[in-house]
């Protein structure tokens, strides 16, 4: 019997890194998953790796009319959603002096706009005992250089995972929050940087927490499926460093 059995699951950002890694654990604890990306192909690959039983759906968070779109398609064919994960998101890092308008946006949309609008459109296919939990990042608590939008993106995840949860706590709706620190995620790759770069950041990260390593998408799922599962059915509003000692250490 898997924690999540008869549990209908929304991933957003799913298609790869953490989210596809916690769809896959989900499927295997018994759950319906149903997970969303921006881009065609990578959404095909995850559909091909979950299998038929699961749903992988072309959806860009920030834009409301495919939220619209992607909440319209759960609620014909699943009829709630016990459990939203709500994951999709980008990490840019620019130096605080050459950041532009359109990064600062693309950022703010995707990463809090987004995220926002998601939980308020799936709020009514919510059920009593249902589970929201947020994507922040470690990047909200530490200053690392070049990192100005993207931590400010996180922090106001990070709020929204403290109001969210006091305002729908009283309907049996639990939220929290998985900030994760430095992650072997294809994130990395899509930063916009060199590889040369990419690489010396990598190193870079892992030197920096207590355990000297980067954590792996397979640790998030764990700690994404605990704060998902009646397992945390006493976490309410809490942050979970999943990090490696980076935050506190």
């Amino acid at each position: 019997m898997g924690k999540l059995d008869g549990k209908i699951a929304l991933i957003t950002g799913g298609s790869t890194g953490i989210g596809l890694a916690t769809a896959k654990l989900f499927q295997q604890e018994g759950a319906q998953v149903i997970v969303t990306g921006r881009n065609a192909g990578a959404i095909a690959a995850a559909q091909k790796e979950l299998g038929p039983a699961a749903l992988a759906i072309a959806s860009d968070t920030s834009k409301l009319n495919d939220i619209t779109t992607l909440i319209d398609t759960i609620r014909q064919k699943f009829g709630r959603i016990d459990i939203l994960f709500a994951n999709a998101g980008i990490a840019r890092f620019q130096p605080f002096g050459e950041i532009e308008e359109s990064f600062f946006d693309e950022h703010f949309n995707i990463n809090v706009k987004g995220l926002f609008f998601t939980v308020q459109a799936a709020l009514p296919l919510i059920p009593s005992g249902g589970s929201i939990l947020l994507t922040a990042s470690v990047v909200s608590k530490k200053g690392f250089p070049a990192s100005s939008v993207y931590a400010a993106t996180k922090a106001a995840v990070r709020s929204f995972g403290r109001t969210l949860a006091t305002e729908l706590a009283p309907r049996g709706i639990r939220v929290n929050t998985l900030s994760p620190g430095p992650i072997e995620t294809p994130l990395f790759d899509k930063m916009g940087l060199p590889a040369d770069a990419v690489g010396q950041m990598r190193e870079r990260f892992g030197e920096s927490v207590a355990l000297k390593r980067l954590g792996t998408v397979d640790e998030m799922a764990r700690a994404a499926l605990y704060l998902s599962s009646d397992d945390a059915s006493y976490v309410v509003g809490a942050e979970l460093f999943a990090d490696g000692g980076l935050a506190e250490l």
